[in-house]
């Protein structure tokens, strides 16, 4: 499911992005419980998952390089050397350890979470690997390490690992005291239970160890605190109320859109954050400024028809900014629409025409206008049964006309409307705006699905409001590749009409225009579902969302 949000009409590009409920945040706990690894967000999880597999894949080729190398330029000069002793399988046995990490996590056979449980085995086993080739064959690499004050292979692999698969502090302490003790061991068995010679004494070896793996191993844990603190902070400021936010599908000049998850319910949905600054700084503008975006949730909220968006929640954030909850919807916007697709057939125009017009019907008889009527805030989605199914979105400018807004909360950081889409009164400022400044609006969008093109286009803003103001449009059927019934070129010119008195009298009256242009064909249900299985198709996870602008 997806919401889309737009204000802007720079928007041409849909791109999927799946969301796995299994991997969406489940609980927050401290960090020294050892409890599930889940209290980090999961952007951090699938990223460490990946540089789980490529750090699988450096250890697979290090050691094929680092070991195998030396043995043939050894067997060259020693050719009694025998392929079969130990540490050759060791060898193979540690190569196809780092492999089948990368594996498992390249293909995605595992979730985020299990795969940091599986680095910190990868962790122990791959210490273990790098021990064994060091130490199985005798010990003269102990003698030569700390005369020139150097460190086992070990110790840098400890070092690496929180950073590669971050995990709760003590389960990193014990996975690293673990990673520092398989050197010793290694020794400690060659020493007591093969019967090979250690070449310095036994303390010395044990200081050595103290000092090189066991002392990384208590770094690593200092960095493994560092690391998982900070992925902590991070979710705790996605926690919005009762909601956690779990990945960003929208930006751009007001704020941002994220999938949400409800800490106790199952349904996903999608908050709209307003940004801090838009707010305001002084006192006044700030308290003006959350009245507007109040104002825009409660009446959204308000609205029955089922061809408005839903807001379930809103309010402020404990850094300030404003957010309100919405349903999450599987589509596109008539812009993506029109821009990936290209216009559509006069029949399906009508299809989604009325249905926009149930939305406002309903608002105007509320004495709420819209002021933002354009293809970026109406989405066509599925919805249960349902394909082409209408929404109206983003009632930001909503204006009351039976309370009598007044001008300096309506017009907060926000200019009324969009160029492109805006009718003359609007442009003009006039004082009385009612819903027929909408229906003007419904006719450029009109325009749009039927010729790809907006009503007036020009370089500047100024100019494409000035065109509104004094041209008169071409007939859609002008620049249409469909054969546009005439019925339906005078009723997208009825709503572009300059004067207020020349547009139908409300969205009933256009939705009854619509329903009688007989010459335009149909677009049935059938159709809707056969061009949204060709063009959209269901994904497998079921949750498709659709990246969109603020």
């Amino acid at each position: 499911m997806a919401l889309h949000l737009a204000t802007d009409d720079s928007e041409v590009t849909r791109s999927a992005v799946v969301v796995n409920r299994a991997h969406l945040p489940t609980a927050s706990e401290d960090a020294d419980t050892g409890g599930p690894i889940t209290t980090l967000p999961p952007e951090i999880l699938k990223e460490s998952a990946t540089r789980l597999g490529w750090a699988g894949a450096i250890y697979a080729t290090a050691y094929t390089i680092a070991y195998w190398i030396p043995f043939f330029v050894q067997r060259a000069s020693q050719p009694d050397l025998s392929m079969w002793r130990a540490e050759n399988f060791f060898a193979l046995w540690s190569i196809a350890l780092g492999a089948s990490v990368f594996a498992l996590t390249r293909r995605n056979a595992i979730s985020p979470e299990r795969s940091l449980d599986l680095g910190l085995a990868f962790a122990i086993l791959g210490a273990l690997g790098i021990a064994l080739a060091e130490f199985w064959g005798g010990f003269p690499e102990i003698r030569s390490l700390i005369e020139y004050n150097g460190v086992p292979w070990e110790s840098v692999w400890i070092l690496i690992l929180p950073l590669v698969a971050p995990n709760t502090p003590k389960r990193m302490l014990v996975a690293s005291l673990a990673a520092a003790s398989t050197g010793p061991l290694v020794v400690a068995y060659g020493v007591l239970v093969r019967g090979l010679p250690l070449p310095v004494p036994v303390l010395t070896a044990v200081t050595y160890f103290l000092f090189t793996t066991y002392v990384c191993a208590g770094i690593a844990y200092v960095g493994a605190r560092i690391v998982y603190h900070y992925g902590v902070r991070l979710k705790k400021a996605r926690e919005i109320g009762s909601y956690v936010l779990v990945d960003r599908i929208g930006e751009g000049g007001m704020g941002e859109v994220w999938i949400a998850r409800h800490r106790m319910l199952a349904r996903p949905s999608a908050i709209k954050l307003i940004r801090p600054e838009l707010l305001g700084t002084d006192p006044h503008s700030r308290a003006m400024a959350i009245a507007r975006f109040e104002r825009e949730a409660r009446a959204t909220a308000a609205l029955g028809s089922t061809h408005t968006v839903n807001v379930h929640d809103f309010g402020l954030t404990d850094e300030g900014a404003f957010f309100y909850v919405m349903e999450l919807l599987d589509g596109m916007s008539l812009d993506t629409l029109v821009r990936k697709y290209e216009p559509v057939p006069p029949a399906r125009a009508i299809h989604l025409l009325r249905q926009v017009c149930h939305s406002l019907g309903e608002a105007h008889s509320r004495g709420l206008i819209h002021r933002d009527v354009k293809p970026a805030n109406i989405f066509t989605c599925r919805l249960g049964p349902d394909a082409d199914f209408v929404k109206v979105l983003d009632f930001g400018l909503v204006k009351n006309v039976d309370r009598g807004d007044r001008p300096e909360i309506t017009a907060v950081h926000l200019g009324a409307g969009t160029p492109a889409y805006m009718a003359p009164e609007l442009a003009f400022g006039q004082a009385v705006i009612d819903g027929r400044a909408d229906l003007y609006a419904v006719g450029c969008v009109g325009y749009w699905l039927l010729t790809g093109q907006m009503v007036f286009k020009a370089e500047t803003s100024m100019a494409t409001i000035l065109a509104h103001v004094r041209n008169e449009p071409e007939p859609p059927s002008h620049k249409s590749k469909y054969p546009v019934p005439t019925a339906l070129d005078e009723v997208i010119l009825q709503c572009l009409a300059k004067k207020p008195s020349g547009r139908p009298p409300d969205a009933q009256t256009l939705d009854r225009m619509l329903a009688a242009i007989q010459t335009a064909g149909t677009w049935t249900t059938d159709d809707a579902r056969r061009w949204w299985d060709e063009h959209h198709p269901v994904t497998k996870a079921e949750q498709p969302t659709t990246r969109g602008r603020v």
